[in-house]
């Protein structure tokens, strides 16, 4: 471990977690291609897809942890839609993080892209909502759609290394039908307890750079802090066209990646 790679990890980390806090995703799909990247760009480090993969799940962990404190005191956070999705979210997510370690670098990168390409046409589909956004103990849901949405998501997250925010968003707005804020504020307590069942699999099987994981953590631990704040003030369908285009500029800067161009 050098002090540029450290320095180069700090502020990588800042930079996602203050995306995780904004925008209510967990940071890995900004992390992603900020790990692929920018190191190998600096000359400070080349990680591999499954290294990233590892890397980002911790990230996303103290990230959405530190976004949700701040979303919980405007009271934009459902307990139980946390709960009722996240526990489901968790256990799928341990056993996709788990079988990951049998799937090629290339094969994870593409599951991500597909992934990425379907959350960013959803965010896309136009939103009415209330003047007023009710808060989050006013919120009613579905709760067997809700449960099957937390099986499909955590398992497909785990095999990926990310922990899913940036399709869970698409999920609880469009399919659920949860208000803008709620969704955000929710949606990183469910991506925190799914994180935190991913992280246990992805270090017990020896798939995290602890050192380099040091850094990131203290910088996502500031940044989510700022980003939360500034969510709060942001417009609710600007939040969704940001995270539209974050997400298809992602999908498809992996995709010309993978395909050699």
């Amino acid at each position: 471990m050098t002090i540029e790679l450290a320095i180069t990890l700090l502020g990588l980390g800042l930079v996602g977690g203050f995306f995780s806090g904004w925008l209510g995703i967990g940071g890995g799909i900004i992390m992603a291609p900020l790990l692929l990247y920018v190191p190998p760009a600096l000359g400070v480090a080349n990680p591999d897809m499954k290294v990233v993969a590892g890397l980002t799940m911790v990230q996303s962990l103290f990230a959405t942890g530190s976004g949700v404190i701040v979303h919980r005191r405007f009271q934009f956070v459902s307990r139980e839609l946390v709960l009722w999705m996240g526990g489901i979210i968790a256990v799928a997510s341990l056993t996709g993080a788990v079988l990951s370690r049998f799937a090629s670098a290339g094969a994870l990168m593409g599951v991500f892209v597909v992934l990425a390409l379907i959350a960013a046409v959803m965010m896309l589909i136009p939103k009415k909502e209330p003047s007023e956004e009710p808060h989050a103990s006013e919120i009613d849901f579905s709760r067997p759609l809700a449960a099957a949405c937390a099986l499909i998501l955590g398992l497909v997250g785990g095999l990926v290394g990310q922990s899913g925010a940036f399709i869970i968003i698409p999920v609880l707005l469009y399919v659920l039908k949860i208000p803008t804020r709620t969704t955000i504020g929710s949606s990183l307590g469910i991506v925190f307890l799914a994180a935190l069942a991913g992280s246990a699999g992805k270090v017990v099987t020896g798939q995290v750079e602890m050192a380099m994981a040091v850094f990131l953590i203290a910088g996502a631990l500031l940044g989510a802090q700022g980003g939360g704040y500034l969510s709060q003030i942001t417009r609710r369908r600007r939040l969704r066209q940001v995270l539209a285009l974050v997400i298809a500029a992602t999908a498809v800067g992996m995709a010309l990646d993978l395909a050699g161009v």
